[in-house]
């Protein structure tokens, strides 16, 4: 891709509209223990779609419950704070993106692995005794900058998508090669842009290089999420899993074990994601 091309695809990127006011609010305040969810629950109303998305959501099989949820305090009664806000959180995101046509890119299946990464940080956070709402976010968000792409430019991430293909290399090496730019860089263009937090924000930019200096703790928990992430939805043979970074390993005091806990623990988690739509 020329100069010209790759000025054409950051503009694309940062010309994406923000997202709704009450998103930008949850997305905010999600580390704010004192979050009045009753409070956000009657914002979140007032968007009709946002309102029909979360409980769609939470009237699907993934959580399973015995009573149809109508209203969203009957959600936060029945679900719980903690799962009504990432009800909220998830339905909010999947709402910002249209879904464009773009050949070989499964909407599905990267709002699954967005989500088992989400789980996966919490846990890894928990294990630390960090706040894991914030890091469910921060594992939730992570390759927002594949969806911003497949967005603004679907036809050159079309081409982005064969080339891996036909060169048997990760959509990471492929999208350096015929777009100069990475999801990780053009998910940190999208944060700055929508004024993510700078923690969350350097996460997106180094989950794939935690090492990066000043990537910052959040970093190697998302780091670490999404490669198990990976773990869990490669089938055997497929693409190699990506190494988990010595330092991220480290910072996170993680051993076998506990890794394999806390991929067990996320392995439930994901095979319930096949009954979720996002649509």
């Amino acid at each position: 891709m020329s100069t010209l091309h790759l000025t054409k695809l950051i503009k694309a990127v940062q010309d994406l509209p923000s997202p709704p006011a009450v998103v930008m609010e949850l997305l905010n305040r999600i580390d704010d223990e004192d979050a009045d969810i009753q409070e956000l629950a009657a914002k979140v109303s007032h968007d009709q779609a946002l309102t029909a998305k979360t409980l769609r959501l939470a009237n699907s099989p993934y959580f399973a419950t015995q009573i149809k949820v109508t209203t969203l305090q009957q959600a936060i009664t029945l679900l719980g704070f903690r799962n009504v806000r990432n009800i909220i959180t998830t339905a909010a995101l999947s709402g910002c993106f249209p879904n464009r046509h773009c050949a070989g890119f499964d909407w599905k299946l990267y709002w699954r692995h967005s989500l088992a990464a989400a789980f996966a940080a919490g846990r890894l956070a928990h294990h630390k005794g960090l706040h894991a709402d914030y890091a469910y976010t921060a594992g939730l968000l992570h390759d927002i900058g594949r969806l911003a792409m497949v967005t603004a430019v679907p036809d050159d991430y079309e081409r982005t998508i064969a080339y891996a293909r036909e060169n048997e290399c990760s959509l990471l090496e492929a999208e350096r090669e015929v777009l100069q730019m990475d999801h990780a860089q053009a998910g940190e263009l999208l944060a700055s842009h929508w004024n993510f937090s700078d923690s969350i924000r350097l996460a997106i930019a180094a989950h794939h290089e935690p090492d990066m200096q000043g990537a910052g703790f959040l970093a190697a928990i998302v780091h670490v999420a999404n490669a198990l992430a990976e773990q869990l939805a490669t089938p055997e043979g497929g693409q190699p899993v990506p190494a988990v970074s010595q330092t991220a390993w480290l910072a996170l005091d993680l051993n076998n074990t506990m890794y394999e806990q806390i991929a067990e623990a996320t392995r439930t988690e994901f095979e319930k994601t096949v009954a979720l739509e996002f649509a």
